[in-house]
């Protein structure tokens, strides 16, 4: 079972605040990290994607060049409200808002070569441009809410089959249009 100090794992409706609430953090995080960003400020996650219900946690990926490179951006996230935890460290440097316990943000700084980076931008686009797919995943996120309430570990690695199915499909049809493109077909 999860930390029991946490808040539950909750899906609630979509709110259209999602975006300007993104749109101020990308502003404080453009400003704050402005040295180590190359790969731009995202909005990621599931309150990206208009229309669909999530846990009202807005999630920020920052493209850095690596993850040593951009260590000292650290203390930095660290002063404008972020908790820094050694969550999956060989991938990307990961943050939360206000707090472990109750969280408004998920911060990231992924490095812009790491297929982590491409593999989140063509999830929520996936997800943005098939409301079919948005509806099966939004049925998902609510089965497994009721089933993890209280382990967010237990709630994302259960998604994760669903997750890397859709992330390989969609980075596959990039790679064909993209292919496609290339060759004038």
């Amino acid at each position: 079972m999860g930390d029991p100090v946490t808040e539950p794992v909750r899906i609630v409706p979509y709110d259209p605040a999602w975006p300007e609430r993104f749109e101020a953090e990308k502003r404080l995080l453009e400003d704050v990290l402005a040295p180590w960003i190359v790969g731009g400020v995202h909005h990621i996650g599931s309150t990206a994607v208009p229309g669909l219900a999530a846990k009202p946690i807005v999630d920020v990926m920052v493209g850095v060049e690596g993850l040593e490179q951009s260590l000292p951006a650290r203390p930095r996230a660290e002063a404008v409200g972020y908790c820094w935890a050694p969550y999956r460290p060989e991938v990307f440097h990961w943050f939360c808002k206000p707090s472990p316990a109750r969280r408004t943000h998920h911060l990231i700084l992924v490095p812009v070569d790491h297929p982590t980076f491409a593999a989140r931008l063509a999830f929520r686009d996936a997800l943005r441009g098939d409301a079919s797919l948005a509806a099966e995943y939004e049925a998902l996120k609510r089965e497994l809410a009721g089933r993890h309430r209280f382990d967010r570990e237990a709630y994302t690695n259960a998604k994760s089959d669903f997750v890397v199915r859709m992330t390989r499909a969609a980075l596959a049809r990039q790679q064909a249009s993209s292919e496609a493109a290339t060759t004038g077909r």
